[in-house]
């Protein structure tokens, strides 16, 4: 994203990773550097995108959602379980609905499960309807005839995993789920919206590792929620 042509700033804490290409800041409570603070600091700097490491209190988000008013693509993080509950938190915070409306373009949830060593993993037979189901999320995607469990090795220090892998869930702000937007928005309206929209939940995109043999149903399980929860 970051060229001679685009100013990319970020408020981070901390900074984890040193990136040339940005103008980085990291929030110092100490003397009075919030997360909103940097916001305003960076808007001086004629920036074209603004990462702000998270959103967790109505100043930052209020100064979040003013400079993407103005012109600015924003980027930041909430802790919420999938990303229809972005919106919900938000509101919770305080954040008046039509603020939202009007500049939300898209949120992605993200979790991390590990990944089956290739090296050991072995085929486990099937696994019961109720389970794929749960998985599945009522969307008809086929059963696979068999799934891979966990062994041990040395390559994998006898744990059966080598490394993660990403679950994505990227949800795409239409005019339908705009409209949804309100007051009193109501959760389950904007899952069923936004599946409607295209949107892969992240239970669904753990069920497809699943039947790539990448990992296991319990590991899917672990860190996803249902859709109709």
């Amino acid at each position: 994203m970051a060229t001679s042509e685009v100013n990319v700033c970020t408020v981070e804490d901390p900074i984890e990773m040193v990136e040339a290409s940005f103008n980085q800041m990291q929030v110092q409570y100490g003397i009075d550097l919030s997360f909103a603070d940097g916001v305003r600091a960076l808007m001086r700097q004629d920036p074209d995108i603004i990462m702000v490491g998270e959103i967790r209190d109505l100043e930052t988000a209020e100064v979040a959602i003013q400079a993407a008013l103005t012109g600015h693509l924003v980027l930041s993080t909430l802790h919420t379980n999938d990303s229809p509950s972005a919106i919900m938190r938000l509101l919770e915070l305080g954040v008046p609905y039509y603020l939202l409306e009007a500049t939300i373009i898209g949120i992605m949830a993200q979790r991390l499960v590990r990944t089956l060593c290739p090296d050991c993993k072995a085929p486990d037979g099937t696994m019961t309807d109720d389970i794929w189901n749960s998985l599945s999320e009522g969307t008809g995607l086929r059963k696979p005839a068999t799934i891979f469990r966990p062994i041990g090795c040395p390559e994998c220090r006898q744990t059966g995993f080598r490394g993660r892998t990403g679950l994505y869930e990227l949800l795409t702000v239409t005019q339908d789920f705009s409209k949804l937007i309100r007051a009193e928005t109501d959760i389950g309206a904007l899952r069923a919206q936004s599946t409607m929209d295209g949107m892969t939940p992240l239970r669904l995109a753990g069920a497809r590792k699943i039947i790539d043999g990448v990992t296991t149903a319990d590991e899917v399980l672990k860190v996803t929620s249902s859709m109709t929860a």
